[in-house]
């Protein structure tokens, strides 16, 4: 029996990089480009009537950019996994992004295995953020000192979120730190209304901006 292909839709407004990446994903057997777009409008239009499990959504695009795009489009499709593409420069767009929906960013100069394994992170959900990306947001970060409020988090929660920020499904910390999953659940939920965070994708920037990771 054949497996289920893993559905994916690019939008990018840069033919050559949608075409170089269609190839790219293409060729592992268990992903399949489903559909292009070059604008979030077009991209609207695809998912309606795409299959897709994941796309790969560019930041900046005329008409309609990745930020509305990713709004309506988890919107229209509670199950699609959105990942940034993004450029160097574009940090200020990760907190909208991130609140839209996006699970995940990578740079679109990124290895193909780095896409890759955003991709399955997401799907097993997770959040994904290049390492390369994260460097420069803290870089940022660090001119612009944030008051912590870190020191409202239990130890406990910090030891969770920290094994979020290293991309472990709560099944995972649960085995890891010899506590039952519903124990993790329960104070990921805290974690989520503490930091007053919509995900874990804005958990991580949260650990981040507040120095609780260091990368």
């Amino acid at each position: 029996m054949s497996m289920e292909k893993i559905k994916i839709i690019i939008a990018d407004d840069h033919q050559l990089f949608r075409n170089g990446l269609k190839i790219l994903l293409n060729a592992f057997p268990d992903f399949e480009v489903t559909g292009e777009a070059s604008n979030g409008e077009e991209f609207l239009s695809v998912l309606r009537n795409t299959k897709a499990d994941v796309a790969l959504m560019d930041i900046n695009m005329p008409e309609m950019d990745g930020i509305e795009a990713t709004r309506k489009g988890v919107r229209l499709c509670p199950g699609i996994h959105i990942i940034a593409l993004s450029m160097y420069g574009e940090e200020e767009y990760y907190y909208k992004m991130v609140d839209a929906g996006a699970k995940g960013f990578i740079l679109k100069d990124s290895d193909i295995s780095e896409v890759r394994e955003a991709i399955l992170t997401v799907l097993k959900g997770g959040s994904y953020f290049s390492q390369e990306l994260l460097y420069h947001v803290i870089q940022k970060i660090k001119h612009r000192e944030s008051e912590s409020k870190s020191a409202s988090l239990s130890k406990r929660e910090k030891e969770i979120l920290l094994k979020i920020c290293e991309g472990l499904s709560n099944q995972e910390i649960a085995d890891t730190l010899f506590i039952s999953k519903r124990t993790v659940d329960k104070h990921r939920a805290n974690l989520l209304g503490k930091t007053n965070s919509k995900n874990t994708a804005s958990l991580i920037l949260f650990a981040i901006k507040n120095k609780l990771i260091e990368i």
